[in-house]
């Protein structure tokens, strides 16, 4: 399949124009991402869900392996599980074996054991990582870099999902082992993620935190 930029008939200045501005666009967009931890519990459409995993699994992959399962939670119940287990494991974590230079990092950011997010945002979508595939036949099949393929479709998930205007928290407890058993994963695969979605609460507010300048993350050869 040829790849047509835009199917227009411009000469290559005016190209480069438009991509320039595509460009600043996207720019001035992304920027305005930032993660949410209250939200509210007002209705999302599952279309707009389903056209964004769909986006996130056009990301590229090892070998064309596509080592990802998108879990999407609705279900009241299921959430409140999911709420119940992290909670057990994120006291653990806070009252117990997190070092105390981890939760200064985070203090700024106002996080505690308390995940109310995960029962009131209308969607948890839960991101598999496939170690291995399965053939027909119960055998192995190797997956080529499959942490950097779903990493990436992740990134394209969450670029997705904000462009629709909805708000989104990445949010990875400790252990999320019970995660395959509450969603009926196979053993082939590990819970990478799982991102929050649904609208910002009233009035929220987001950590008054910089993003490194481009001069800092970028380099010139």
């Amino acid at each position: 399949m040829p790849f047509d930029r835009f199917a227009l008939n411009n000469p290559k200045d005016q190209i480069d124009k438009i991509m320039r501005r595509n460009s600043g666009k996207f720019l001035s967009n992304i920027q305005k991402r930032r993660s949410v931890r209250r939200f509210s519990d007002k209705p999302v459409s599952i279309e707009i869900i389903k056209n964004c995993i769909a986006a996130a699994g056009s990301a590229p992959s090892g070998a064309n392996k596509q080592p990802w399962h998108f879990a999407v939670v609705s279900d009241p119940e299921v959430k409140r599980t999911i709420r119940r287990e992290a909670e057990k494991i994120e006291r653990d974590f806070y009252q117990k074996t997190a070092p105390e230079e981890w939760l200064q990092a985070l203090k700024p950011l106002g996080t505690d054991e308390n995940k109310e997010f995960l029962e009131i945002a209308p969607y948890l979508i839960v991101v598999f990582m496939q170690r291995y595939g399965i053939d027909p036949g119960g055998g192995r099949v190797r997956n080529y870099y499959p942490l950097e393929s779903v990493g990436l479709a992740t990134g394209i998930l969450l670029t997705a999902l904000h462009f629709t205007g909805l708000g989104t928290l990445t949010y990875t407890p400790a252990k999320m082992n019970f995660l395959n058993t509450l969603l009926n994963r196979p053993g082939n695969e590990r819970p990478f993620v799982i991102l929050v979605v649904g609208h910002p609460a009233e009035g929220v507010f987001s950590p008054d935190i910089a993003k490194k300048s481009l001069h800092e993350i970028t380099s010139f050869f």
